[in-house]
């Protein structure tokens, strides 16, 4: 067995799609209208038909589980991120471990958190 796919629910797909490419370099393998598999298995679901799906209540920055990303170049990726995305909301700016890693986390447009750090 292998763990195929995560899943986020995003609220405009349109919108997800375009940062997760602009960020990450993702891109879209499959649209099954409100259920979108990008590159790397990242899957975007639909808020409204993963809400109804379930018959629970979203609930945006819950902290519970973050996409991890790793970058070489992790300054570079900074300035892409705050040209590309100025308001983007952190949870902290880039900092370095005292392990030697450095990282920065903050929120995707619904409030999925996101670290990307540099390989350790």
């Amino acid at each position: 067995m292998r763990l195929k796919n995560v899943l986020i629910t995003v609220k405009d797909m349109e919108q997800s799609k375009k940062f997760y490419h602009d960020l990450f370099g993702l891109d879209m393998i499959l649209d099954n209208d409100g259920n979108m598999i990008l590159t790397e298995g990242l899957v975007l679901q639909d808020a409204a038909i993963w809400q109804t799906f379930l018959g629970k209540e979203i609930i945006p920055k819950n902290h519970s589980c973050e996409l991890y990303f790793e970058e070489r170049d992790i300054d570079a990726f900074v300035q892409k991120l705050e040209s590309l995305y100025p308001s983007v909301q952190y949870v902290n700016r880039l900092m370095t471990h005292s392990w030697g890693q450095k990282v920065v986390r903050f929120y995707d447009p619904d409030g999925n958190l996101i670290e990307v750090g540099t390989p350790v």
